[in-house]
């Protein structure tokens, strides 16, 4: 079974109002173990992105600027989530803006199935707060290397996560 772990980064928080991707990261699990296959890809964007954007994961129009756009990267992006399921969280936010820049080309949106770890961190753990730092600690997941957010840093912390919320790792038996 092949899941996509799917993240982005954005210009700001709002599609509607013209804020663009200007990161994507994808971590490829099979049965529910990371393959390492992964997919990252920087886009450039007319879009100035917002000062407190800058502050969450330090991506700036000076170093966008030497990266293709969305567009040029779309069809690698498709190709690589193809119909699998998509392991997000706080799906409907990152759904938004990758269904945006599809309409934008003139591309269908996603219709690939969702696990949105935010509801199922919710619902499995009974807790209102469900940020991916919040799980990562009670999960004991490092997140030393974390200073900022990026997306295919934070694509690999959420499928140790995600892994946690469907039952945990499982221990080896080692028989002597």
């Amino acid at each position: 079974m092949r899941e996509i772990v799917l993240d982005t980064e954005t210009t700001g928080l709002n599609y509607k109002a013209g804020d663009r991707i200007i990161e994507v990261g994808c971590v490829e699990l099979i049965n529910h173990i990371p393959s390492g296959n992964f997919l990252q890809f920087y886009c450039s964007t007319k879009k100035i992105v917002n000062e407190e954007a800058i502050k969450v994961h330090g991506l700036t129009n000076k170093f966008l600027n030497n990266h293709p756009t969305f567009k040029e990267q779309s069809n690698a992006f498709l190709k690589f989530i193809g119909n699998d399921v998509l392991i997000i969280h706080n799906a409907e936010f990152d759904l938004g803006f990758i269904n945006n820049e599809l309409k934008l080309i003139g591309s269908r949106p996603i219709d690939n199935e969702i696990i949105d770890t935010l509801l199922l961190a919710r619902k499995k753990l009974n807790t209102r707060i469900a940020n991916l730092d919040y799980l990562c600690r009670r999960f004991s997941i490092d997140i030393r290397a974390r200073t900022t957010h990026g997306a295919l840093l934070d694509c690999q912390l959420l499928a140790e996560v995600y892994i946690e919320l469907i039952g945990g790792k499982q221990t080896t038996w080692e028989f002597f």
